[in-house]
């Protein structure tokens, strides 16, 4: 009987159907918000929010943090399509109902998830969750709305009930002015634009010159990275550090492309020199734009986790990941252009990027099972 694993290919496709889920949907939009960014954007907000937390003194569980914000997220790939104002209510009128039911959807769409992840699914649906850990995730999940509400306003502001939505994300934010990260970022402009910078990653699309089907940004491609390799590391039964560790790399692997955009991998690799430069250019952009966001004492950790991410480093306390989350990188990307195939929008360009990751993937993804994720990939009815 084979192994059950968390990180499978039923879980994937799950998490990545997110991004099909439209925020805002009711309101005028210059850009499309879907739910798979909101928690990639959610899930970076909660670090920011954490480290101020440690900050201040605060031991904080970061395995417990990252596992409830992805119970989080299942949770919410359930019921999110509802008005926040009905979906509360629900939540809190019909709890037991509704864990049953999110329980009952998630076996459903993942039938081989492994009985730990379920027992930690099913304590976090029926927990109070009134943890430290789940304070931020909350925090970090209306900080989220917040920015999002903050960029469709000026298009709605003649809309009737526009304030009142205004007032109520507030009222849920100012509800956690407890957390020291949450007043530096109401109070302090300069920590809310790091929050800001972090966003952006929302407008930048993957495989931006190809027809593709559904589109993903950078940031949410982040998250899966980040998912995959939690999950993979929950299947090693791998150390909290090494889990803080390779999750938090896996979510700003591509922080930099906020600053350089994306350069596409044949005009890397066909322009003689140019990754070198592209690096050095990086890091002086990183050290110039994006640490004087953050205190100083966080600076080194980004570095760690955004320079060179994909190289197995020691930080002092674990080894990272880093060949295994470039595998998770390539698997997100196999995912996005065989999904869009499978869906029935294709190109030439994706095709043969489908070819070529496959290929990277079964030669160095084995610490991943990347053989078994694309057979199944391959068998599933997308």
């Amino acid at each position: 009987m084979t192994e059950k694993k968390a990180l499978n290919a039923d879980l994937l496709y799950y998490m990545f159907e997110a991004v099909n889920m439209h925020r805002w949907n009711d309101h005028l939009r210059t850009i499309d918000l879907t739910e798979l960014d909101k928690q990639a954007h959610k899930a970076a907000i909660s670090w920011i929010l954490g480290k101020y937390e440690e900050d201040a003194g605060v031991k904080l569980d970061w395995e417990k943090l990252i596992s409830h914000n992805l119970y989080s997220f299942i949770s919410r790939l359930v019921l999110t399509d509802l008005k926040p104002q009905l979906y509360h209510r629900i939540v809190s009128d019909k709890a037991k109902e509704v864990n049953e039911y999110v329980l009952k959807e998630f076996l459903n769409k993942v039938p081989e998830a492994p009985d730990d992840f379920v027992d930690g699914l099913e304590r976090y649906l029926n927990s109070d969750q009134r943890s430290k850990e789940d304070d931020i995730s909350r925090a970090a999940h209306y900080l989220a709305t917040r920015w999002e509400f903050n960029l469709i306003y000026p298009a709605n502001r003649s809309m009737y009930g526009i304030e009142q939505t205004r007032v109520e994300i507030d009222e849920q934010i100012f509800q956690h002015k407890d957390l020291a990260g949450v007043r530096k970022i109401m109070d302090d402009r300069s920590t809310f634009n790091i929050v800001d910078l972090i966003g952006q990653l929302r407008f930048q699309q993957r495989w931006a010159r190809t027809p593709r089907m559904a589109p993903t940004t950078v940031l949410g491609h982040s998250l899966m990275v980040a998912n995959m390799i939690y999950l993979s590391d929950l299947d090693n039964g791998a150390e909290p550090d090494q889990i803080y560790a390779d999750h938090y790399t896996g979510l700003f692997h591509d922080l930099p492309e906020v600053l350089t955009k994306d350069v596409i991998t044949p005009v890397k690799t066909s322009v003689g020199g140019l990754p070198k430069l592209l690096e050095s250019y990086e890091h002086e952009l990183i050290e110039s734009k994006i640490t004087p966001l953050i205190p100083e004492g966080w600076r080194d950790e980004l570095r760690w986790m955004v320079y060179d991410p994909f190289v197995n480093d020691s930080n002092g306390r674990c080894t990272r990941r880093g060949t295994d989350i470039k595998a998770c990188d390539n698997m997100a990307a196999f995912m996005e252009a065989h999904i869009s195939i499978r869906y029935g929008v294709s190109s030439k360009a994706l095709r043969d990027g489908e070819v070529e990751i496959r290929r990277k993937l079964e030669k160095n993804g084995e610490g991943i099972d990347a053989k078994g994720l694309i057979r199944s990939f391959d068998q599933m009815d997308i």
